[in-house]
Parts: C-alpha cells; sequence; structure tokens
C-alpha cells in the first residue's frame, strides 16, 4: 500500500494510547515474536529509536499480545511497542511479509517501505530517514547482518484470523443483521431458544464462517437466489450460506445447496404445498454429474444413510432455508399429522458408474457431463425392497414393482403420483442376467405385476378407501373387471441405481400428489 496509510489507535504495552497519524514523521514496523527475521529486525528498530527517537515516532507493532512481551524482553527494546494482537492495523495495512516497516511523513503518507530483510534496502530506508530528518546516520553495524534473510508471513493472513478480519470489514459481502449473545450464554442453546434449529444442534454461523461458505459460489452475496415459500421471503446468496453453515456444510457444496433451493421453489415443486400437507410431505434431493465426486458425495455403501457429510448436510441446508428464510416451521404452515424423518435431510446421489442405463439427469435432458440436482416431493421412504431369491429379470422387475404397490395404499390405483425407485446394483445386474432390460421394460413390468380389477379398489368392510361402494354401484360388471395399473402412467415412475455391491435390497420413495395440485419433481443444473 502507497499513499496516506489508514489512521489507527493502539495501546502501547506501556498502558498508553498511540494514534497515527502522530503529526510528525513515523517510521511503523509490523512484527511478531515466533517470526526469526522479525528478531533480527528488532535490534535495528531499537537502534533507529536511539538515534531518531527525539525527531521521529518509531513505532513497533507487535501481532501477539504475549509474543510482544516475550521480544520486548529478549532483546531490551525501550521503544514504543504497540499491540495489535486482533491483527486490524496489519490486515488495513495490506502487507504480505514481516517484518514490514513504513517510513511516512506528518500525515501519515508512505514515504518508504520495505518488508523482510533485504540489508540493502534496510540502509536505504536508514539513510533516507536520515537525510528526510537532517540528522546522523544511525549506529548499525550493517556488515555483520545477512544480505537476506526471508521474513514470515503476517499473522493477518492467517485463514481463520484473515476470514473474521474480512468479514469485519467495512467492505464486507455480509449484509445480514447480526445477533450479539452475551458472553455467558450458551451459543448453541441460544440458537435453540430462538427458533432457527431443526431440533439437532447447529454450527454457529460466525461472519468468518459465513464469509468462507460464500467463497464456494462465483454468486454475489446479495444475489436473490429464489422467493421461499410459504412467507414468500427472499433468499439472497448470503442467507443460503448462513443456512448451509448452520447445517455443516462445506463450501463446495454451497452451488448444490442454491440450485436444490432454486427447484424447489418454483411454481411446478409447490414448496408451499409441501410444506403445508398434513401427509407430511419433504424434498428428496438426487445429485448427478460430476460435482458428485469432486464434493465427496456418497452414492454406494449406505447412500441413503448416515456418515457422508455432503449427503447429510446438504438437504439440511435446504431445509433450514425454507424453516428459517420460508418460515415453514412445525405449527405454523407445517401441519404434518406425523411429519417424517425427511424433514431433517434426505440427499443422495446416483451411482451412474454402476448403472445399466442413462443417469436421471441425462433422462430428463441435460448433458451427461453436467452437473444436476433433482428435487421429488415424497411422503415416506426410503422403504426396502428384499428379494433375495429371484434369478430371473422379470422376476426382480416384479419385486420391485410390488414393492410400489404401498405407495399410499395398496388399494389406491392409476394414481397420478410419483414414486422413485433406487435399484441396488444386485438387483440391476439380475435384471441384465440374460440380456438388455431398458427402463421401459423395467416401468412396463412394474405397471404390469400391480395391475389389478377395478372391483378390487372398491370400498368395503375391510378397507373404506377407494372407489365408493355407490359409485362402484353404477359400474357394470365389465367396468368393475376393466385392469388398473398402479400409476396413471409410465411418467410417475423414475428410477435410479445407488447402494452397495453387495445385497438384494432396493427402496423405494413414496410421492405426495403430482400435477397441478400437487408438486411435480424439478431438476436444476448446479453452477459452480
Amino acid at each position: 500500500m502507497t499513499g496516506a496509510m489508514p489512521p489507527f489507535s493502539l495501546s502501547d504495552l506501556a498502558g498508553g494510547d498511540r494514534a497515527f497519524p502522530t503529526g510528525r514523521r513515523a517510521l511503523v514496523c509490523f512484527v511478531k515474536e515466533d517470526c526469526h527475521t522479525c528478531n533480527l529486525a528488532a535490534p535495528v528498530l531499537q537502534a533507529f529509536h536511539n538515534q531518531w527517537g527525539d525527531r521521529a515516532d518509531i513505532w513497533v507493532v507487535g501481532q501477539s499480545a504475549e509474543g510482544n512481551h516475550i521480544l520486548i524482553d529478549r532483546h531490551g527494546l525501550t521503544l514504543p511497542f504497540l499491540d495489535d494482537s486482533s491483527c486490524k492495523t496489519s490486515f488495513a495495512w495490506d502487507f504480505e511479509i514481516v517484518p514490514a516497516a513504513f517510513w511516512t511523513d506528518a500525515e501519515g503518507v508512505a514515504i518508504a517501505r520495505t518488508e523482510g530483510f533485504v540489508r540493502q534496502e534496510w540502509q536505504d530506508l536508514a539513510d533516507r530517514i536520515a537525510v528526510d530528518l537532517d540528522a546522523p546516520p544511525a549506529q548499525i553495524d550493517w556488515e555483520s547482518l545477512p544480505k537476506w534473510q526471508p521474513g514470515c508471513g503476517s499473522k493477518h493472513l492467517d485463514p481463520d484470523i484473515n476470514d473474521r478480519l474480512q468479514a469485519e470489514a467495512s467492505n464486507s459481502p455480509i449484509r445480514a443483521r447480526r445477533i450479539e449473545i452475551g458472553e455467558a450464554d450458551d451459543i448453541a442453546e441460544f440458537m435453540f431458544d430462538q427458533g432457527f434449529s431443526d431440533g439437532l444442534p447447529l454450527v454457529p454461523p460466525t461472519p468468518e464462517r459465513v464469509l468462507r461458505m460464500l467463497r464456494g459460489t462465483p454468486r454475489g452475496p446479495q444475489d436473490i437466489v429464489a422467493i421461499v415459500p410459504p412467507n414468500m421471503a427472499p433468499a439472497t446468496v448470503e442467507k443460503v450460506a448462513i443456512n448451509a453453515v448452520m447445517a455443516g456444510c462445506r463450501p463446495e457444496y454451497l452451488p448444490v445447496v442454491i440450485a436444490a433451493l432454486e427447484a424447489v421453489c418454483t411454481d411446478e415443486f409447490n414448496m408451499h404445498g409441501v410444506a403445508a400437507t398434513t401427509m407430511g410431505a419433504s424434498p428428496v434431493l438426487v445429485v448427478n454429474g460430476p460435482i458428485r465426486n469432486r464434493i465427496g458425495m456418497n452414492m454406494r455403501l449406505a447412500a441413503l444413510g448416515t456418515d457422508n457429510r455432503a449427503n447429510a448436510t446438504i438437504g439440511r441446508a435446504l431445509r433450514l432455508v425454507v424453516r428459517n428464510v420460508g418460515g415453514a416451521k412445525p405449527g405454523g404452515v407445517d401441519r404434518s399429522t406425523l411429519s417424517t424423518p425427511m424433514k431433517f435431510t434426505m440427499c443422495f446421489a446416483e451411482w451412474e458408474e454402476g448403472s445399466p442405463w442413462d443417469p436421471l439427469h441425462v433422462e430428463r435432458g441435460f448433458k451427461r457431463e453436467d452437473s444436476v440436482v433433482t428435487a421429488f416431493a415424497m411422503t415416506s421412504g426410503p422403504v426396502q425392497i428384499v428379494d433375495q431369491e429371484s434369478r430371473e429379470p422379470d422376476q426382480v422387475a416384479g419385486s420391485l414393482g410390488l414393492g410400489l404397490e404401498g405407495v399410499f395404499l395398496s388399494k389406491i390405483h392409476r394414481m397420478p403420483v410419483d414414486a422413485l425407485l433406487v435399484v441396488c446394483p444386485e438387483h440391476a445386474k439380475s435384471l441384465l442376467s440374460a440380456g438388455p432390460y431398458s427402463k421401459t421394460r423395467l416401468r412396463d413390468r412394474i405397471q404390469e405385476v400391480t395391475t389389478r380389477p377395478l372391483r378390487e379398489m372398491v370400498a368395503n368392510g375391510v378397507s373404506g378407501a377407494g372407489i365408493p361402494a355407490a359409485s362402484a354401484a353404477k359400474m357394470t360388471a365389465a367396468q368393475l373387471e376393466s385392469p388398473a395399473p398402479k400409476f396413471a402412467s409410465h411418467d410417475y415412475i423414475h428410477i435410479v441405481v445407488a447402494g452397495s455391491d453387495a445385497g438384494k435390497f432396493s427402496a423405494a420413495f413414496y410421492g405426495w400428489a403430482t400435477g397441478a395440485m400437487g408438486s411435480a419433481s424439478v431438476s436444476r443444473k448446479i453452477e459452480c
């Protein structure tokens, strides 16, 4: 930095206050105790003070509260030593290496500067000071000093410290309201009390954590990602980042969370209805494309379960945004009778490499190299479909179909309702054991094995659900014998592959109402 240096006010170690600019020429040198080169420079700075301290301010600014005292005692320093253990002044002066020395005029304009230790540069600095002060040169045995010695990285550039300083800076991208809590308060309990949590502990969204999260996307912090139902509140990238921090995401997950939020906040997905229905629907996210591997998502062993940070926190971050920005909280708009654990999180990646079919996003019109997230509104799942005995492809497909017959209720057919079938690798291999077995053929088989005559759909003494008896009484015998497959069409049967190589256990998610009166699945490309 050149020109006028930022003003500051710091305490010296004698308990006084020192303000810059000082009204006269000044040498300000930033140091830290654990830097060998700063220790080399300390006696030189003391010599400067001894020679010129009556004509100029010769100040050392230390970056460690404890280290400052150590440095003074080690070298017997008597020159003014200022405390910048917060590193705010170091950050404002914008240098990289310590020792960093600045020679300024009375108004605080930098005349000369040097970082690290190059003997000739320090000699030139000493000569410049002597000339400017019209004073004798400093009494220093320059030949006894090394010609060159590298400095150390300034403490304010340490990632954790720099993130805090960036977040606190006047030009910080963070605009969200900051909530101050008492020193004695437990921040985890505070967030529970404020209603920010989904029932599990949250990661405190400190400014530095939010700033770090924002680096996961090229989008501007104040860009509006979506208008989030039910409150129809604007969710900026910053607000999404705050909830992603609370959920435990890493910055590289943020683009997936953003794309997922864009998907569920469309009219087609109908997040308001998904949140408000007493059936307890919730988004289920399926991720496809290269980003799966880049951020370490799980698509193999325990893909629908625990222990993968990306899977768990991406889904949770979406839910927290819908809750904390959109206002979808139980007892308010969320009126789920029983609700579902999927309201904590449900996100996984498709194992495209182990699938015999085009992956989900390619089926939906994207390129294979695209990274895509698809959101489904589901009321229950994953429900395991167990078949360890079938060997023939149609047998395996038949079992998968029977596993889907329970959507809503096995008695209800011709349903315009989405179902997400997760085929495990062993079942996928069995399907192909006699040759190609397309998704179309699998869907056909599902519809075939779940087809029942309408008369089985009539309300009766076993179950009052289904076709009302009065309506059935008006139907002909032929009408009652007409076949009714489980789903209204193939379009409602979505198929992906995930899971470990061992185990013939597939799974299904059962959907909520699909279409104009409900929710349609939506895919969004992930912009990294």
